[in-house]
């Protein structure tokens, strides 16, 4: 078994560099090219921590270093060692090592995490990248280190959303302890698994030397080729990433590379025609829906939808209960209809739906040490190029890119008892984004999923046509900051965090009139600009007591961009009167205790929180919904012995959607259990209905409470090493019972999740099997529940394995 080996000192007054150099250190020291004397550091050797103690200075929460045990806010870091010994594939298996998170399905793609309770951000070395509900699966193979930070970004990161974030830490040129490598290393792999599971990887760093000049460098290639449980999917999808770090003098550094990452696959909308029968027990409803492709080309076009009254008298039914057999017209009803047991990998996908997506990110960091300070410039560029094709009725393509330059300035002092840390930091940050999407005219129901997709479900997609976009825009927005920080440590227990930042953003956005729904080309494109700014701040204060515990309080404002799908502000966004479509604020009060006892061997975190934002006028309900979110979080982590590992965690998290709760209403898409006064849902499967779900007393979502969030969440992860190259390991997701869809019509059932594995470690070669869902329980995820929950639903894999070979050299 790996040893870990981590510094500890009274509230870090030694702090070691993390891996990439992305952690701070002390600058003086740095300049001066000292080590901490071995007085001054307590060291702690535990064996078999596999990396998931937080002895490690983390950066990711406010710059300036702190170790995750330190931090006055809610976050867990997962190590490399954690995910390869574990089998992690992608971001919503991190739930099992992160209090706080738990994800909705968004059409299958593991883009970002939700984080108590709304959609989370993705940040690379600490830095934005652009927004990803659901545009590409989020690589995590590449990764030293993920850090799951709860709660808003610290002021010194700019902008950001309520929930929380990951933070990526490549896989760097140097070792943990801030040194470059001694020798190349490298590593490759094959995982093979279920249903044609196939993907090779192989990585290699090592120091090297560029004009006589010391550097380390760090490779990394994946390459996947796999087919799915579910019908007609798929993934297809390349890797490449690349680390340099060079030392110029012994006071300037760089720190530079970058991330290509290329897929290939499709979204999974998962069952139709939902019913609370159909999650009980997979009772589907057949039967096919009238033709409507009147030209005969194989496809329904947006001109062929609107010819016909297919919503008959009203499209938008107040309350649900409105809805009535006598409103079904003949072009909703159902042909042949019957019923038949479904099964989980018949799903809403056609053989040509696809879901493309290019993305190449880049960073430039300039490391200079002089006197007492630290002066880093961070350089950042992402894009990508985005195509989502679904022949059910949607499509959306977005080219955007960002380029963002922070310049942070640090430096340190102590006198007497006090040590203190100062950050200052001006940023600038521009966003070009063209962003097109398609929804009209999306019927889910259509399809008999029993049946291959056809002419009587398959539209004509505006990506395919060049027109009948519902929103088609172009623009961009710049955003100037600045910001500072302090932490303030006494060497008997205070500490005092604080940090002030603000913004100015220009944002302009123009649609193109002429490419929207029905146009006749001749239209004018419509222009909008708006100047936006506001104040962003932190304070927390925290007190270590000399017997392990660190009690803190944090209270936060920080300022939001509502950005969509695409990193787009629409037109629409702009110039709202009384208050912005496209900024507002969020606040966050926290109180927690952290520990770390029997000899820092155990670990743990408790905290209860409120996020709150504050402008209910905005509302995304696909990247930032508005919403109260309250709640407790819990996580522990206990290396018993040499070993045996384990961790817990326990998430209660009420979500309300504030605009919702304002409103009395929620719009969505309106499922057969909503249409309480419908005797048949066959006489509305070949059309939708569409309308607002009422909150209140004598309703089943009576408090504005957000679906698709179990309330109640229990995790628990183990590993044992056998001290003779075995290695077992077994992880358990308890979840409660959860609404599927805003008006709580249809409830999935509570689950737990088993993920159980062994592996073998030779000197230079390793292999993991591992078994998912090991008793094959029969699961669901709630799909986009705020707008779709009443008609879609998700069913998860069942069993399925998962095997991989290493050779390290």
């Amino acid at each position: 078994m790996k040893h870990t080996t981590f510094a500890l000192s009274p509230l870090s007054r030694a702090l070691i560099v993390g891996i990439g150099a992305m952690a701070s250190v002390s600058t003086s020291a740095i300049a001066q090219e000292e080590t901490p004397k071995e007085a001054d550091v307590e060291k702690i050797e535990v064996t078999g921590s596999l990396g998931s103690l937080p002895g490690q200075d983390v950066e990711s929460v406010f710059g300036f270093g702190k170790s995750i045990l330190e931090t006055p806010r809610s976050a867990s870091t997962i190590s490399q060692e954690q995910m390869e010994r574990f089998n992690v594939t992608d971001i919503d298996e991190l739930v099992a090592f992160a209090p706080g998170t738990f994800t909705q399905s968004f059409f299958g793609v593991a883009g970002s995490l939700d984080v108590r309770g709304t959609p989370g951000e993705n940040y690379f070395r600490g830095v934005k990248r652009l927004d990803n509900p659901g545009n590409y699966p989020t690589p995590i193979g590449a990764s030293s280190r993920i850090d799951i930070v709860r709660g808003p970004a610290s002021p010194i990161y700019g902008p950001s959303k309520i929930g929380g974030y990951l933070n990526f830490n490549p896989k760097s040129a140097r070792a943990s302890s801030g040194q470059y490598l001694d020798s190349p290393t490298g590593r490759l792999s094959y995982t093979a698994g279920s249903w044609d599971k196939s993907i090779l990887t192989a990585e290699v760093g090592g120091p090297a030397e560029v004009g006589g000049k010391e550097m380390g460098y760090y490779l990394y290639g994946e390459v996947e080729n796999s087919d799915s449980y579910y019908d007609n999917t798929q993934t297809d999808q390349t890797i490449l990433q690349a680390s340099f770090n060079i030392d110029i003098t012994d006071n300037l550094r760089f720190e530079f590379g970058g991330m290509y990452h290329d897929y290939d696959g499709n979204q999974v909308a998962g069952w139709n025609r939902l019913t609370q029968e159909l999650v009980d027990d997979g009772t589907y409803i057949t039967g096919t829906a009238l033709p409507l492709d009147t030209d005969g080309d194989g496809q329904i076009s947006h001109e062929e939808y609107g010819a016909v009254n297919i919503g008959g008298n009203s499209f938008f039914y107040v309350p649900a209960a409105a809805f009535t057999d006598d409103e079904a017209t003949d072009l909703m009803k159902l042909q042949n209809v019957g019923t038949t047991t479904l099964s989980g990998n018949q799903v809403l996908v056609a053989p040509d739906d696809q879901l493309g997506n290019e993305a190449i990110t880049l960073y430039f960091d300039t490391i200079f040490y002089a006197d007492e300070w630290e002066i880093r410039n961070q350089l950042f560029y992402d894009y990508y190029d985005n195509i989502n094709e679904n022949a059910y009725g949607f499509s959306q393509f977005h080219e955007s890119w960002v380029v963002e330059d922070k310049l942070i300035f640090a430096t340190e002092y102590e006198k007497d008892s006090l040590l203190a840390q100062f950050q200052f930091s001006p940023s600038i940050r521009y966003t070009d984004f063209e962003h097109g999407d398609d929804f009209t005219f999306e019927y889910f129901n259509r399809r008999d999923l029993t049946m291959a997709s056809s002419p009587l479900d398959r539209r004509l997609l505006s990506t395919r046509s060049g027109k009948n976009y519902d929103n088609y825009d172009v623009g961009n927005y710049l955003d100037l900051g600045i910001a500072a920080m302090t932490d303030l440590t006494w060497d008997w227990g205070l500490n005092l965090v604080l940090g002030l930042r603000y913004d100015t953003i220009d944002i302009e956005s123009t649609s193109r009139s002429d490419l929207l729904l029905f146009a006749t080309g001749d239209e004018t494109p419509v222009y909008a600009e708006e100047t936006v700014d506001g104040w962003s701040w932190n304070a927390s204060i925290s007190y270590e007591f000399d017997f392990g515990l660190i009690p803190y309080f944090t209270a936060a404002e920080q300022a939001t961009l509502v950005a969509g799908q695409g990193a787009e502000i629409g037109v629409g966004q702009l110039n709202q009167p009384g208050s912005s479509g496209a900024f507002d604020t969020s606040e966050l009060i926290e109180y927690g205790v952290k520990g770390s006892l029997l000899d820092d061997t155990l670990y743990f975190a408790l905290s209860a929180f409120e996020q709150e934002r504050t402008d209910f006028n905005t509302q995304n309900v696909v990247t930032n919904n508005t919403t109260n979110n309250e709640g407790i979080e819990f996580e522990l982590r206990w290396v018993v012995n040499e070993n045996l590992v384990v961790s817990a965690g326990y998430t209660n998290i009420e979500v309300i959607n504030l605009t919702a709760l304002e409103n009395g209403n929620q719009f969505g898409f309106l499922g057969a259990e909503d249409l309480v006064n419908l005797t048949d849902p066959s006489l509305v499967f070949g059309g939708n209905v569409i309308g607002l779900n009422l909150i209140g007393e004598g309703f089943a979502n009576s408090d504005g409470r957000k679906a698709g969030i179990p309330e109640n969440i229990y995790t628990l992860t183990a590993t044992y090493d056998f001290q003779n190259g075995y290695a077992a390991n077994v992880s358990v997701v308890d979840v409660e019972e959860v609404a599927s869809g805003f008006s709580a019509a249809v409830t999935l059932p509570a689950y737990t999740l088993v993920n159980a594995g062994l592996s073998y470690e030779a000197e230079d070669w390793t292999v993991n099997v591992t078994v998912k869902n090991l008793t094959d329980e029969r699961y669901f995820r709630a799909n986009f529940p705020d707008l779709f929950g009443s008609q879609i639903v998700l069913p998860e894999l069942p069993r399925h394995w998962n095997a991989t070979f290493a050779y390290k050299f």
